[in-house]
């Protein structure tokens, strides 16, 4: 297994998708490889942090 460059959906950045990242993603059952790079999950998921309230705190 090596590296694969992948393109963004949000950005069209190309970023690394790397051995390690493909073996953690296999281990976890996941089928689909990411769609978006590292900056751009991030920042999606404090968007939706924020809009469940910021601290993930459930009470």
């Amino acid at each position: 297994m090596a590296d694969k460059t992948l393109v963004c959906k949000d950005c069209n950045t190309e970023f690394i998708f790397t051995e390690g990242e493909q073996a953690f993603y296999k281990e976890k059952g996941f089928e689909n490889e990411p769609q978006r790079c590292p900056d751009c999950r991030k920042a999606r998921k404090q968007q939706r942090n924020a809009n469940r309230g910021g601290n993930g705190n459930r009470w």
